[in-house]
């Protein structure tokens, strides 16, 4: 009987451990564990199916070396910064519009979000490709106006700006976090603004802008690492080409790791993107104290 007891008590106790336990299991086996075996396999030259027959640096040295590794890292610098400002600018625009009460505004804003949710998929990723390939929609449009298409996908220029102009669409999610944002911008400020004689433009410079660049800088960061992940559309689209044009390090990793099966290389390229990252997130974080202001001035 103490027993039983003595059990309904630690129970009690540890109920909160007992629900959290099957989620704990799971980060720790697929999380933490995947973490750090990536950590000591990038100090290995680990073939999927050949081993470990070497330790040191030798990766790390390639991905600083070799061309096509630089390149790789090239191309998602350039793909991140065309994207990032791009979605963020067409995004805050965007919700800037769709926060004026106009008729239908709701119709308008569940169109411009439906992007977001489908831009990720195959499906569009393949449809996509459908109208931007050289007999697709976009060259049949140009042709009945007697102008010649291009070929979209398969020059390294047009093929990277038609990535990054499906990363741009999906501004959507963006856009909802402003105009959550622009709401609780207080009227009085616009209508203070008005009798001393502000513009439209002058207004949102200088009172929206400044009072949502907590919003602006969330977006930013989020957005920022997300672009640096980015892999299904270079994927299905061009498959990193042409000429190694749209090989983001994602893809290049994603090459090396199941198709080449050099797990020690794409664990080390791996951990160089998560570096990468974390050191464009605190040179955002520590950038924020000159341009984020929050009504709070002890949390500037």
């Amino acid at each position: 009987m103490s027993n039983n007891k003595g059990f309904k008590k630690w129970m009690s106790e540890n109920l909160g451990m007992m629900f959290i336990l099957p989620w704990l299991i799971g980060f720790l086996i697929f999380k933490v564990y995947p973490f750090g075996s990536s950590l000591i396999y990038s100090f290995t030259d680990y073939h999927l199916f050949d081993g470990i027959r070497e330790w040191g640096l030798m990766n790390y040295v390639e991905i600083f070396t070799k061309s096509r590794i630089i390149k790789a890292f090239k191309v998602t610098f350039t793909y991140a910064f065309m994207t990032v400002p791009l979605k963020l600018a067409f995004a805050l625009f965007i919700a800037y519009i769709l926060n004026f009460k106009i008729k239908g505004v709701n119709l308008f804003r569940v169109a411009y979000y439906i992007p977001s949710i489908l831009g990720g998929s195959i499906a569009i990723a393949v449809l996509w490709k459908a109208i931007f390939k050289s007999d697709g929609i976009v060259n049949m449009i140009l042709a009945i106006f007697g102008i010649k298409g291009l070929d979209w996908l398969s020059e390294p220029g047009y093929a990277l700006f038609i990535i990054c102009l499906l990363r741009v669409w999906q501004f959507g999610s963006a856009m909802v976090i402003f105009l959550a944002a622009l709401k609780n911008v207080s009227q009085d400020l616009y209508e203070a603004a008005s009798i001393d004689g502000a513009t439209k433009w002058r207004q949102f410079f200088s009172i929206t802008v400044p009072i949502i660049t907590p919003v602006i800088f969330y977006n930013l960061v989020t957005q920022l690492c997300e672009a640096f992940q980015e892999f299904n559309g270079p994927y299905i689209i061009t498959a990193g080409g042409p000429r190694n044009a749209t090989t983001l390090i994602s893809l290049l990793i994603y090459n090396n790791a199941f198709k080449s099966y050099e797990m020690g290389l794409a664990s080390a390229q791996a951990w160089c993107l998560f570096i990468l990252v974390c050191t464009l997130t605190v040179i955002a974080f520590i950038s924020q104290k000159k341009w984020v202001y929050y009504s709070d001035e002890d949390g500037r």
